[in-house]
């Protein structure tokens, strides 16, 4: 076969080299694996076919997914099965416990498929899993990212806010424009309140949301975003390179390079975020727990500072 035959690959879905990462091999990645295939628990790094999988294996970080990996939604970013999904399991805390206490966890991100078909959304399972981390592991430092509980906000946030995760993550995914295709089940604005509420009802937990890059936003829409969670007081922005997951789900429209990405990050500082993770492989928790430890430390000399000129 002459090269000029081979057809050639739309420029836009070819992966740049800054965004390729090697397969996981390694002895952290295979026991991570086994740890939670163990205790039945399911991650967001395997269902959302995360690049960096490899790296926060080995490292003995993970991302669990609680209330099953089937979701009541069809984002069309996101690989997690969509269908009717099975009864909440009793024993899921317990075992979310059990795994951060085996591996050591400092830090752990809990996160979970929509229930839209449970009456509280799935609430009360995050909060469940919040209490049996702070019975079994009470040094670990807790980030919660929820679905956005459509038509259950207000007794969903209360409750959990009232179990004390020290991060609440809830992402706007993309700019308001492309809902209607890229996350056609959620509202921008509800998202929104989501976040801003979570700050009324206590100040003391760090926000956190993120956006997907690639799928055909423009930079002063990102820039409108930005201005937006600022508003809802968000404490910390994720952006990352969206990837299709597969062909059945929304095209790359473009690469974004990692200068592009230093230049969202250095506008987003100036708008007053505590903290900015801006890269091609950013992630919602990778090195979140790093992140954290940077977050707190931004909000504390930020106190000072403003201690001083009181």
């Amino acid at each position: 076969m002459t090269e000029s035959s081979v057809a050639p690959q739309p420029p836009h879905q070819r992966k740049p080299d800054w965004i390729r990462v090697k397969a996981p091999v390694s002895k952290g990645y295979q026991e991570t694996r086994a740890l939670m295939r163990g205790l039945s628990l399911n991650t967001v790094c395997e269902e959302a076919a995360c690049p960096n999988i490899g790296e926060c294996w080995t490292k003995k970080h993970a991302t669990v997914m609680i209330l099953g990996d089937v979701c009541t939604r069809a984002c069309a970013f996101c690989n997690v099965k969509t269908g009717m999904p099975r009864k909440v399991d009793p024993l899921e805390p317990e075992h979310v416990a059990t795994a951060a206490a085996k591996m050591g966890l400092e830090h752990i991100v809990i996160t979970s498929v929509d229930r839209d078909d449970l009456p509280d959304g799935g609430a009360g399972q995050f909060v469940k899993v919040i209490q049996a981390l702070r019975r079994n592991t009470p040094n670990t430092t807790i980030e919660i990212l929820t679905p956005d509980f459509r038509g259950k906000m207000r007794p969903a946030l209360e409750a959990i806010c009232a179990a004390g995760p020290d991060v609440y993550n809830h992402n706007l995914e993309t700019v308001p424009r492309l809902y209607p295709t890229i996350r056609p089940g959620a509202r921008y604005y509800a998202s929104l309140r989501l976040l801003e509420e979570v700050k009324n009802h206590d100040p003391m937990i760090f926000t956190k949301s993120g956006i997907m890059m690639g799928l055909g936003e423009q930079r002063l829409e990102v820039h409108q975003v930005m201005d937006d969670m600022r508003c809802a007081n968000v404490d910390f922005i994720t952006m990352g390179q969206y990837l299709q997951p597969t062909p059945k789900h929304a095209k790359v429209q473009d690469f974004v390079t990692p200068q592009a990405f230093d230049a969202y990050g250095s506008i987003a500082r100036a708008k007053g975020f505590l903290q900015v993770a801006a890269s091609p492989l950013t992630r919602s928790s990778y090195h979140a727990g790093d992140d954290f430890a940077q977050m707190k430390a931004a909000r504390e000399a930020r106190l000072a500072k403003q201690n001083q000129h009181a």
